[in-house]
Protein backbone atom coordinates (compact mmCIF):
# COMPACT_ATOMS: atom_id res chain seq x y z
CA UNK A 1 0.00 0.00 0.00
CA UNK A 2 1.47 3.20 -0.92
CA UNK A 3 0.29 6.58 1.17
CA UNK A 4 -0.13 9.63 -0.79
CA UNK A 5 0.56 12.62 1.06
CA UNK A 6 -0.19 16.18 -0.45
CA UNK A 7 -2.53 18.59 -1.49
CA UNK A 8 -5.78 18.25 -2.69
CA UNK A 9 -7.17 21.36 -4.71
CA UNK A 10 -9.57 22.70 -7.34
CA UNK A 11 -7.79 23.53 -10.92
CA UNK A 12 -9.66 25.67 -12.69
CA UNK A 13 -8.73 25.29 -16.80
CA UNK A 14 -8.91 27.72 -19.33
CA UNK A 15 -12.37 27.29 -21.41
CA UNK A 16 -13.77 29.09 -24.05
CA UNK A 17 -17.99 29.41 -23.68
CA UNK A 18 -20.18 28.41 -26.22
CA UNK A 19 -20.04 32.50 -27.08
CA UNK A 20 -17.03 32.65 -27.51
CA UNK A 21 -16.02 34.09 -23.94
CA UNK A 22 -12.92 33.10 -22.15
CA UNK A 23 -13.45 30.75 -19.06
CA UNK A 24 -12.42 28.53 -16.26
CA UNK A 25 -13.94 25.33 -15.68
CA UNK A 26 -13.19 23.50 -12.45
CA UNK A 27 -11.36 20.38 -12.21
CA UNK A 28 -10.17 18.10 -9.37
CA UNK A 29 -6.46 18.45 -8.94
CA UNK A 30 -3.20 19.09 -7.09
CA UNK A 31 -0.07 17.33 -7.75
CA UNK A 32 -0.13 14.84 -4.84
CA UNK A 33 -3.70 13.84 -5.53
CA UNK A 34 -2.77 13.88 -8.96
CA UNK A 35 -0.22 10.95 -8.19
CA UNK A 36 -3.08 8.90 -6.01
CA UNK A 37 -5.51 9.12 -9.06
CA UNK A 38 -2.87 7.96 -11.36
CA UNK A 39 -1.81 5.39 -9.10
CA UNK A 40 -5.28 4.12 -8.26
CA UNK A 41 -6.07 3.67 -12.37
CA UNK A 42 -2.50 1.88 -12.90
CA UNK A 43 -4.17 -0.80 -10.30
CA UNK A 44 -2.07 -0.12 -7.23
CA UNK A 45 -2.91 -0.06 -3.72
CA UNK A 46 -3.19 3.28 -2.56
CA UNK A 47 -4.59 6.01 0.11
CA UNK A 48 -4.95 9.83 0.03
CA UNK A 49 -3.98 11.98 3.09
CA UNK A 50 -4.94 15.80 2.83
CA UNK A 51 -7.28 18.06 4.61
CA UNK A 52 -10.73 18.48 2.53
CA UNK A 53 -13.26 20.56 2.35
CA UNK A 54 -16.42 19.47 3.73
CA UNK A 55 -18.10 21.50 0.68
CA UNK A 56 -19.38 20.05 -2.52
CA UNK A 57 -15.74 20.98 -3.99
CA UNK A 58 -14.68 18.62 -1.37
CA UNK A 59 -17.43 16.11 -2.77
CA UNK A 60 -15.69 16.49 -6.26
CA UNK A 61 -12.46 15.71 -4.83
CA UNK A 62 -13.50 12.20 -3.01
CA UNK A 63 -15.66 11.63 -5.90
CA UNK A 64 -12.61 11.58 -8.24
CA UNK A 65 -10.71 9.57 -6.22
CA UNK A 66 -13.19 6.95 -5.57
CA UNK A 67 -13.81 6.66 -9.10
CA UNK A 68 -9.95 5.79 -9.44
CA UNK A 69 -9.77 3.09 -6.94
CA UNK A 70 -8.13 5.97 -4.22
CA UNK A 71 -8.89 4.80 -0.73
CA UNK A 72 -9.53 8.57 1.11
CA UNK A 73 -10.47 7.58 4.51
CA UNK A 74 -7.33 8.89 5.86
CA UNK A 75 -8.63 12.51 4.72
CA UNK A 76 -10.10 14.41 7.23
CA UNK A 77 -13.45 16.65 6.51
CA UNK A 78 -12.54 20.02 7.53
CA UNK A 79 -14.89 23.05 7.53
CA UNK A 80 -12.58 24.91 5.85
CA UNK A 81 -12.58 26.31 1.88
CA UNK A 82 -11.45 24.00 -1.38
CA UNK A 83 -7.85 25.27 -2.37
CA UNK A 84 -8.32 26.83 -6.18
CA UNK A 85 -5.35 27.32 -8.60
CA UNK A 86 -6.36 29.07 -11.54
CA UNK A 87 -4.34 27.84 -14.72
CA UNK A 88 -3.29 30.02 -17.92
CA UNK A 89 -1.88 27.78 -20.42
CA UNK A 90 1.03 29.37 -23.23
CA UNK A 91 1.86 27.09 -25.59
CA UNK A 92 0.78 24.18 -23.90
CA UNK A 93 3.25 24.79 -21.06
CA UNK A 94 0.84 25.78 -17.40
CA UNK A 95 1.53 28.36 -14.81
CA UNK A 96 -0.42 28.96 -11.81
CA UNK A 97 -2.71 31.45 -9.83
CA UNK A 98 -3.52 29.97 -6.24
CA UNK A 99 -6.01 30.91 -3.42
CA UNK A 100 -5.43 28.91 -0.29
CA UNK A 101 -5.30 31.20 2.90
CA UNK A 102 -7.44 29.51 5.44
CA UNK A 103 -7.50 26.29 2.95
CA UNK A 104 -8.59 22.86 4.12
CA UNK A 105 -5.44 22.12 2.86
CA UNK A 106 -3.80 24.38 5.05
CA UNK A 107 -5.36 23.77 7.73
CA UNK A 108 -4.38 19.59 8.02
CA UNK A 109 -2.86 18.92 11.95
CA UNK A 110 -1.26 16.92 13.69
CA UNK A 111 -4.12 15.43 15.48
CA UNK A 112 -5.79 14.57 12.30
CA UNK A 113 -3.05 12.35 10.81
CA UNK A 114 -4.08 8.31 10.79
CA UNK A 115 -2.65 5.25 11.84
CA UNK A 116 -0.12 4.69 9.42
CA UNK A 117 -0.06 1.07 7.53
CA UNK A 118 1.40 1.82 4.15
CA UNK A 119 4.49 0.35 2.97
CA UNK A 120 5.53 3.59 1.23
CA UNK A 121 4.93 7.30 1.43
CA UNK A 122 4.84 10.05 -0.84
CA UNK A 123 5.27 13.25 -0.10
CA UNK A 124 5.22 16.70 -2.43
CA UNK A 125 3.44 19.97 -4.03
CA UNK A 126 2.82 23.18 -2.31
CA UNK A 127 1.27 21.40 0.66
CA UNK A 128 5.20 21.08 1.82
CA UNK A 129 5.37 25.41 1.53
CA UNK A 130 4.91 27.49 4.84
CA UNK A 131 4.14 26.23 8.10
CA UNK A 132 0.93 24.56 9.33
CA UNK A 133 0.20 21.49 6.91
CA UNK A 134 4.08 21.58 5.79
CA UNK A 135 5.43 21.07 8.83
CA UNK A 136 2.89 18.38 9.87
CA UNK A 137 3.73 16.23 6.43
CA UNK A 138 7.97 17.04 7.20
CA UNK A 139 7.50 15.98 10.87
CA UNK A 140 5.55 12.71 9.13
CA UNK A 141 7.99 11.85 7.13
CA UNK A 142 10.41 11.94 9.29
CA UNK A 143 9.09 10.16 11.66
CA UNK A 144 8.51 7.26 9.63
CA UNK A 145 11.51 6.94 7.03
CA UNK A 146 13.35 4.75 9.51
CA UNK A 147 11.21 1.87 8.91
CA UNK A 148 8.84 2.67 5.40
CA UNK A 149 10.26 3.42 2.47
CA UNK A 150 9.75 7.79 1.29
CA UNK A 151 9.48 8.73 -1.58
CA UNK A 152 9.67 12.91 -2.14
CA UNK A 153 8.76 15.20 -5.37
CA UNK A 154 8.91 18.57 -4.19
CA UNK A 155 7.44 19.87 -7.38
CA UNK A 156 8.58 23.32 -7.02
CA UNK A 157 6.55 26.41 -7.94
CA UNK A 158 9.06 29.51 -7.01
CA UNK A 159 6.08 32.14 -7.51
CA UNK A 160 3.89 30.09 -4.95
CA UNK A 161 7.45 30.22 -1.98
CA UNK A 162 7.23 33.18 -0.15
CA UNK A 163 10.28 32.19 2.24
CA UNK A 164 12.76 30.49 -0.27
CA UNK A 165 15.43 29.86 3.01
CA UNK A 166 13.48 28.34 4.55
CA UNK A 167 11.44 25.81 2.59
CA UNK A 168 15.21 24.73 0.71
CA UNK A 169 15.86 24.25 4.74
CA UNK A 170 12.64 22.13 4.94
CA UNK A 171 13.45 20.18 1.15
CA UNK A 172 16.58 19.48 2.10
CA UNK A 173 15.58 17.77 5.27
CA UNK A 174 13.32 16.04 3.33
CA UNK A 175 15.65 14.96 0.94
CA UNK A 176 18.15 13.56 3.59
CA UNK A 177 15.38 10.95 4.55
CA UNK A 178 14.19 10.36 1.29
CA UNK A 179 14.44 6.78 -0.02
CA UNK A 180 13.61 8.09 -3.69
CA UNK A 181 13.70 11.51 -4.75
CA UNK A 182 12.38 12.60 -8.21
CA UNK A 183 13.01 16.27 -9.26
CA UNK A 184 12.88 18.14 -12.86
CA UNK A 185 15.78 19.38 -14.11
CA UNK A 186 14.19 22.82 -13.20
CA UNK A 187 13.47 21.66 -9.71
CA UNK A 188 17.24 20.74 -9.49
CA UNK A 189 18.68 23.63 -10.66
CA UNK A 190 16.29 25.72 -8.39
CA UNK A 191 17.61 23.48 -5.30
CA UNK A 192 21.68 23.41 -6.34
CA UNK A 193 22.49 25.69 -8.60
CA UNK A 194 23.56 25.90 -12.45
CA UNK A 195 25.82 22.46 -12.40
CA UNK A 196 26.32 19.52 -14.86
CA UNK A 197 22.97 17.43 -14.01
CA UNK A 198 24.85 14.07 -13.40
CA UNK A 199 26.95 15.31 -10.98
CA UNK A 200 24.03 17.22 -8.71
CA UNK A 201 22.07 14.18 -8.98
CA UNK A 202 24.41 12.12 -7.83
CA UNK A 203 25.46 14.12 -4.91
CA UNK A 204 21.72 13.40 -3.91
CA UNK A 205 22.88 9.56 -3.89
CA UNK A 206 23.47 8.35 0.37
CA UNK A 207 23.43 5.68 2.59
CA UNK A 208 19.58 6.37 2.79
CA UNK A 209 18.75 7.65 -0.74
CA UNK A 210 19.07 4.50 -3.16
CA UNK A 211 17.10 6.51 -6.13
CA UNK A 212 17.21 10.01 -7.44
CA UNK A 213 15.40 10.29 -10.62
CA UNK A 214 15.59 13.12 -13.18
CA UNK A 215 13.12 14.23 -15.52
CA UNK A 216 13.88 16.53 -18.83
CA UNK A 217 10.50 17.43 -20.05
CA UNK A 218 10.23 16.21 -23.83
CA UNK A 219 13.95 14.50 -23.27
CA UNK A 220 13.23 12.08 -20.63
CA UNK A 221 13.89 10.47 -17.48
CA UNK A 222 17.15 9.53 -15.99
CA UNK A 223 17.62 6.99 -12.62
CA UNK A 224 20.59 7.33 -10.41
CA UNK A 225 21.88 4.63 -8.34
CA UNK A 226 25.32 4.07 -6.48
CA UNK A 227 25.36 1.48 -9.10
CA UNK A 228 23.69 2.36 -12.18
CA UNK A 229 22.84 5.58 -14.16
CA UNK A 230 19.55 4.82 -16.69
CA UNK A 231 18.24 7.20 -19.13
CA UNK A 232 14.64 6.56 -20.50
CA UNK A 233 13.36 8.54 -23.55
CA UNK A 234 10.13 10.20 -23.45
CA UNK A 235 7.62 8.81 -25.91
CA UNK A 236 6.04 10.55 -28.67
CA UNK A 237 3.33 11.98 -28.03
CA UNK A 238 0.84 15.06 -29.43
CA UNK A 239 0.95 17.41 -26.36
CA UNK A 240 -2.18 18.81 -25.52
CA UNK A 241 -0.78 20.26 -22.34
CA UNK A 242 1.31 19.59 -19.60
CA UNK A 243 -0.80 19.42 -16.76
CA UNK A 244 -0.14 16.74 -14.08
CA UNK A 245 2.49 15.06 -16.35
CA UNK A 246 5.29 15.18 -13.89
CA UNK A 247 2.49 13.70 -11.26
CA UNK A 248 1.80 10.51 -13.57
CA UNK A 249 5.51 9.63 -13.81
CA UNK A 250 5.63 9.31 -10.32
CA UNK A 251 2.71 7.13 -9.86
CA UNK A 252 4.32 5.03 -12.86
CA UNK A 253 7.21 4.76 -11.06
CA UNK A 254 6.23 3.57 -7.66
CA UNK A 255 3.42 1.34 -9.35
CA UNK A 256 6.79 -0.06 -11.73
CA UNK A 257 8.37 -0.63 -8.35
CA UNK A 258 5.86 -1.87 -6.49
CA UNK A 259 4.72 -4.34 -9.05
CA UNK A 260 8.39 -5.87 -8.75
CA UNK A 261 8.77 -5.94 -5.46
CA UNK A 262 11.22 -3.27 -5.15
CA UNK A 263 9.32 -0.84 -3.25
CA UNK A 264 11.24 -2.15 0.02
CA UNK A 265 14.26 -0.65 1.51
CA UNK A 266 16.32 -3.76 0.91
CA UNK A 267 15.33 -4.21 -2.90
CA UNK A 268 15.76 -0.41 -3.21
CA UNK A 269 19.65 -1.05 -2.00
CA UNK A 270 19.98 -3.94 -4.68
CA UNK A 271 18.06 -2.14 -7.52
CA UNK A 272 19.27 -3.71 -10.62
CA UNK A 273 18.99 -1.69 -13.79
CA UNK A 274 16.78 -4.00 -15.59
CA UNK A 275 13.51 -3.18 -13.08
CA UNK A 276 14.70 0.46 -12.89
CA UNK A 277 14.50 0.95 -16.37
CA UNK A 278 10.99 -1.07 -16.61
CA UNK A 279 9.48 1.38 -13.89
CA UNK A 280 11.07 4.42 -15.83
CA UNK A 281 9.82 3.30 -18.31
CA UNK A 282 6.21 3.03 -17.15
CA UNK A 283 6.33 6.24 -15.77
CA UNK A 284 7.27 7.81 -19.00
CA UNK A 285 4.53 6.15 -21.27
CA UNK A 286 1.82 6.67 -18.43
CA UNK A 287 3.31 10.43 -19.05
CA UNK A 288 2.67 11.18 -22.67
CA UNK A 289 -0.60 9.52 -22.24
CA UNK A 290 -1.27 12.47 -19.74
CA UNK A 291 -0.26 15.08 -22.07
CA UNK A 292 -1.99 14.14 -24.85
CA UNK A 293 -4.83 15.45 -22.60
CA UNK A 294 -6.43 18.01 -21.42
CA UNK A 295 -5.90 18.34 -18.12
CA UNK A 296 -4.33 15.80 -15.29
CA UNK A 297 -6.49 12.42 -16.61
CA UNK A 298 -4.17 9.92 -16.20
CA UNK A 299 -4.09 6.49 -17.86
CA UNK A 300 -5.76 3.12 -16.92
CA UNK A 301 -3.22 0.13 -16.62
CA UNK A 302 -5.20 -1.24 -19.66
CA UNK A 303 -4.60 1.32 -21.63
CA UNK A 304 -0.69 1.52 -21.72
Amino acid sequence: MILCCGEALIDMLPRQSTQGEAAFAPHAGGAVFNTAVALGRLDAGVQFLCGMSSDFLGDLLRDRLAQSGVDASPSPRLDAPCTLAFVRLVDGQASYAFYDEHSALRSLRPEHLPDITANALFFGGISLVGAGCGQVYEDLMLAQADTRVAMLDPNIRPGFVRDAAAYRDRIERMMAAADIIKLSDEDLAWLRGDSATRDLASGLLSARTRLVCITEGAKGVTGYTAENEVFVPAPAAQVVDTVGAGDTFNAGLLAGLDAAGALTKPALAALDAETLRAALDLGARAAAVTVARAGANPPTRAEL
